[in-house]
């Protein structure tokens, strides 16, 4: 029998920190806010102008939200509770969202011997002001747009197309930049110019409204073909789930798992960044050991056991890791390896995810954050006169049914009995995702601006904690007053 002797080390407990435990210690600056560089890496070879993602959960990141994360600098990660076909979809609408060039295969083209009303009738009903006209060959013989056919020109219905189109038209190769394209198209008075071939053969369209849509976003993330980028997470063992989105063309997969200090998920996870071209990041993790068994071979580190509002792993397990200390010890291994670190979960405040860059990280990930936004996928719902948006943790019942089980290494189809480890919830309605993120960089750009630092790396040189205590704390939020207008960046609620 054991005595109590054998059990006397276990009553050494090291302390660990989280969030509302430690504040930046101010320091001389002469850093304005707003002059502060939030560019990043969020793997070895993606960089992020802000250091945020959003979630992959099913009530968060689809593709909707991940275009618009991407368009404002971050990166949004599609969640897995979808089929291969679906997930290869969501990235496909990512990558075709800014596109310069919109690929032949979702052009809309028109036959030159159609009628002029059929012609109408399709334009109408593709959502298009004009089309090319192109022969059996593909070669473009012309232009029909809605002004080639108003009623007071000198068109029949039934005319054929060749004799309403315009024949005279402005192509542009296919290495067109966006800047030559919208010279070609405002010298010419036109909105769309066809891309063609060598051989006059139609490979594209370029539209005004596209290159308009690219300029409007000048700090979006693209990759080397000028699309937007894109993150999906993966299942530690879905090969077969991250060779498709690699296929599809996804600049990040994260290894998607709730424990991912486990040998056998270590193993597949070396066997994915194996045969995939794009970065691999592997998480969650908590503690230097684990950053130690993974940093050999990962693009990147996600942290964060636990720490999830919507989480319940530590109640439920009795195991986890306050934040702050996780990502310090994981970034205390990762960054001599220039493996870049992302703190996931337990961000309320803008406050909060600079805490987590001064603690190591090089980027965030929030969830609830975002999920109360227009462009989450979550259905609005309306409780005692407030708007909320549906908000669930993938260790959630719900999640677990519709495919998140084996997130937390728990997917028999044949089990009806869950062991959750994360609940579903509401979360309340925030309006636009640009707004959110806005208010969210705009916060971490202060606390640069506190501590003197111009850049990410240089704040988390300069960057020092002071330990607060629970009168401290208190101390941090309104206190002493009835709050009558809320500011969009704080709630007492949070």
């Amino acid at each position: 029998m054991a005595t109590d002797e054998s059990f006397s080390g276990k009553l050494r407990v090291p302390e660990a920190l989280t969030f509302d435990d430690v504040l930046l210690r101010p320091k001389e600056s002469r850093v304005e806010p707003d002059e502060a560089e939030t560019v990043t890496n969020v793997s070895k070879n993606v960089s992020l102008n802000i250091p945020i993602l959003s979630a992959a959960m099913d009530t968060v990141t689809e593709a909707e939200l991940a275009i618009e994360m991407s368009r404002q600098g971050g990166l949004g990660v599609l969640h897995r509770n979808m089929n291969v076909d679906q997930l290869v979809e969501e990235i496909e609408q990512v990558k075709r969202a800014d596109e310069l060039i919109i690929p032949l295969e979702t052009v809309v083209t028109v036959d030159p011997d159609l009628t002029v009303r059929e012609a109408d009738e399709l334009m109408e009903r593709e959502g298009v002001g004009g089309a090319p006209v192109i022969n059996t060959r593909g070669e473009v013989l012309g232009i029909i747009s809605s002004t080639d056919i108003r009623p007071h020109l000198e068109v029949a219905e039934d005319d054929p197309v060749r004799e309403a189109m315009t024949d005279q038209v402005i192509t542009a190769p296919e290495d067109v930049s966006p800047r030559k394209a919208f010279e070609l198209m405002y010298e010419h008075k036109i909105e769309r110019v066809p891309v063609v071939d060598d051989e006059n053969l139609l490979v594209g369209l370029v539209t005004m409204g596209g290159i308009l849509q690219r300029r409007e976003y000048d700090d979006a993330i693209r990759d080397e073909e000028g699309r937007l980028r894109c993150g999906v997470a993966v299942g530690p063992f879905e090969t077969d789930r991250a060779l498709a989105a690699d296929d599809a063309d996804a600049d990040v997969i994260f290894i998607d798992c709730a424990h991912a200090h486990n040998l056998n998920v270590i193993d597949s996870a070396r066997e994915i960044k194996a045969a995939v071209d794009a970065d691999v990041v592997v998480g969650n993790v908590g503690t230097r050991e684990a950053a130690e068994a993974i940093v050999d071979f990962a693009d990147g580190i996600k942290v964060g056991i636990g720490p999830g509002s919507i989480c319940t792993t530590r109640v439920v397990s009795g195991s986890g890791m306050p934040q702050i200390t996780a990502v310090a010890e994981v970034a205390d291994v990762a960054a001599p390896e220039g493996v870049p670190v992302i703190a996931d979960g337990g961000i309320r405040y803008s406050g909060d995810a600079i805490k987590a860059i001064a603690a190591g990280a090089d980027a965030v990930m929030l969830g609830s954050y975002f999920a109360g936004t227009d462009e989450a996928p979550g259905r609005v719902i309306t409780m005692n006169g407030k708007r909320y948006k549906q908000y669930r943790g993938m260790g959630s019942v719900g999640a677990m049914k519709s495919g998140g089980g084996e997130r937390y290494l728990k997917d028999d189809p044949d089990d009806e009995e869950y062991v959750p480890e994360g609940v579903e919830a509401a979360t309340p309605y925030k309006g636009s995702l640009a707004s959110e993120l806005h208010q969210l960089v705009g916060g971490m750009q202060s606390g640069m601006g506190y501590v003197g630092a111009g850049t990410i790396p240089e704040f988390k040189q300069r960057s020092e904690f002071v330990r607060v205590s629970s009168a401290g704390q208190a101390e941090s939020h309104a206190h002493d007053v009835v709050i009558t207008d809320e500011a969009p960046n704080y709630s007492p609620d949070s």
